[in-house]
């Protein structure tokens, strides 16, 4: 993609002038990682917990849960479309110093980031996915590559608490006590799992096309949940569904359940209830 290659471009453009300033930083710095002493854990000398680079919120809240305290996120949670963010030097620096660096398979510039700031930190790809189980089994892999795999297992007890009484309050706002049928896009069907609706089809991340609008519309889905981050307008225009807003990405605490709860409280008031 021609925009991909000019970003990357002007990453490795960067990278030059980050990599002068980190050669530049005087013997402070050397010295301070000399009397640091061993490692522990994949942290840095010296640090009890690893430095974490994130792209996004969402694989920032991701690292947090898994008990990661110092992360940093480079897409400003303004910009919806992670791909679409110019890192600046900043950025880079950031990922020189980290032992980390999280990403998701459709951010492809995250691997070139790490290599134009001359990091040595481990990259991860994460499954950004709020499907309950795909999230603890993340939070599961990123605790053991952390080495704070104790505070992983506390983040999903409280997690698995949080998310049942949101899926009870959901179900009880079910129309008639009935559970309605539901069009999800493929990014938000954890959402439609959360309502304890009847999935009834996907769609997207493209558009909806004329064969797949008769096809969904004739499922005749009570709602539609669309994707807040990658929304393409009213998905079925005259079902009679109601289209519900999901947002995926937590806010900048990187904390995951208010996502839940949010998703929640949409499809409550779709349902009816207040």
């Amino acid at each position: 993609m021609a925009r991909t290659g000019v970003r990357i471009s002007s990453f490795l453009a960067l990278s030059a002038a980050v990599l002068l300033t980190a050669g530049c930083g005087g013997d402070g710095d050397t010295d301070t990682a000399a009397a640091d002493g061993p490692a522990k854990a994949g942290a840095p000398a010296g640090k009890g917990k690893p430095v974490v680079v994130v792209t996004t919120t969402w694989e920032g809240a991701f690292a947090k849960a898994a008990g990661a305290e110092d992360v940093k996120v480079i897409v400003p949670q303004s910009v919806h479309h992670a791909p679409d963010y110019d890192p600046k030097p900043s950025d880079l620096a950031a990922v020189a110093k980290a032992d980390f660096v999280l990403y998701a398979p459709f951010e492809p510039y995250a691997a070139k980031i790490k290599e134009a700031a001359g990091s040595k930190a481990k990259l991860v790809e994460v499954n950004l996915d709020n499907d309950p189980d795909k999230v603890k089994a993340e939070v599961d892999k990123l605790g053991a590559l952390f080495g704070t795999a104790d505070a992983a297992t506390q983040w999903k007890a409280g997690f698995d608490t949080e998310y049942a009484k949101l899926n009870k309050d959901v179900q009880a706002a079910w129309p008639g006590g009935k559970s309605p049928s539901v069009v999800s896009q493929v990014f938000t069907a954890w959402a439609a799992k959360l309502s304890g609706a009847t999935p009834v089809g996907t769609f997207g991340p493209e558009a909806v096309t004329p064969a797949q609008l008769a096809e969904l519309s004739g499922k005749k889905p009570a709602l539609v949940l669309d994707n807040a981050h990658m929304s393409t307008g009213t998905v079925l225009p005259d079902s009679g569904a109601k289209q519900v807003k999901i947002v995926n990405y937590p806010g900048e605490d990187l904390d995951l359940l208010p996502v839940y709860r949010n998703a929640a409280a949409e499809l409550k008031k779709a349902m009816g209830a207040s």
